[in-house]
């Protein structure tokens, strides 16, 4: 019999908020794979258009979900965890259920790494899958990395400080109107990113036309995952102004971090794609990436 849920929250106290990463580093230990995403967890401990939903026994939290809430053409996107202490009583598939009908028409959940219990809980539930995320890798040994040839008409610099923002800003937003959890960012993205431990300035690289000095044309925002043995580089975003589109400067911006990820001395790279973004797909994959895994947003069936 599962634990009862406590209820919707906007936000969470600090000490619940610590039980739950520790739930989520439990489940990451025991599946192999984070059952929650970067955003979900920085909305544990800073304020968020996200809502959260708990289920607790004991003082543990053996189960929680996070939703962020529609908002314009995009649907409501959930999230849940389950204590691997704690599987295999209903707890899953309780929280599915209470996040897709607190979200509305629409509404999808995640399962990362689509994972046999959240293959289960949505056979058990009816759903279906909604959404493909692709994450994909490739060693920064073999094979070889392309030349870096940066070609007359665009220079290419890293991020000199919170100068940068606004355009970086204005560049994510527009490349990624139609994405649901990378689209509308605002200041406080930046800023939540710019000072997590990871950040590196020098891994962020910016690309301009020199007889626009001041208008980004695109940038490719590189990370390392030091909690990874040994550690891995990631793709973490790359943006193209749409006015910019069709002059390569996807792939000139991704072979820019991939060499300076190489310099690092990192072996392997890692970047998330959507699965039916044919033109990202076409280019990681003529990079050398190759698939993974798969994250699946599943939801009810209409």
């Amino acid at each position: 019999m599962t634990a009862p849920l406590t209820g919707w929250s906007d936000e969470v106290a600090p000490e619940t908020a610590r039980r739950v990463a520790e739930t989520v580093e439990r489940a990451a230990a025991a599946d192999g794979v984070a059952p929650v995403s970067e955003q979900a967890i920085l909305s544990l401990t800073r304020p968020a258009a996200a809502r959260h939903l708990l289920v607790e026994r004991d003082g543990v939290v053996t189960g929680y979900a996070n939703l962020v809430a529609a908002h314009g053409d995009h649907p409501a996107m959930a999230e849940a965890v389950v204590d691997p202490r704690s599987r295999g009583r209903g707890i899953g598939a309780a929280l599915v259920a209470a996040v897709l009908a607190a979200g509305g028409p629409g509404a999808r959940v995640w399962a990362h790494g689509n994972l046999a219990p959240a293959r289960a809980v949505a056979g058990r539930l009816g759903l279906t899958v909604a959404r493909e995320l692709w994450q994909m890798r490739r060693s920064l040994a073999t094979p070889e990395l392309p030349e870096l040839a940066v070609p007359e008409g665009i220079t290419i610099r890293t991020y000199a400080g919170p100068e940068d923002d606004a355009e970086l800003l204005r560049v994510n937003n527009a490349a990624f109107d139609w994405h649901p959890e990378q689209g509308g960012w605002s200041e406080s993205e930046i800023a939540v990113r710019r000072e997590a431990a990871w950040f590196d300035p020098k891994g962020l690289f910016l690309a301009f036309d020199p007889a626009a000095p001041d208008r980004l044309l695109g940038f490719h925002w590189t990370k390392v995952h030091d909690d990874e043995n040994p550690p891995v580089g990631e793709v973490y975003v790359v943006a193209i102004d749409p006015g910019a589109q069709g002059r390569g400067l996807g792939r000139l911006l991704t072979l820019a971090g991939l060499h300076h990820l190489r310099e690092r001395g990192l072996s392997e790279v890692l970047l998330y794609t959507e699965a039916d973004n044919t033109a990202a797909v076409r280019t990681y994959t003529r990079l050398g990436f190759e698939p993974a895994h798969v994250d699946v947003a599943y939801a009810a069936r209409q």
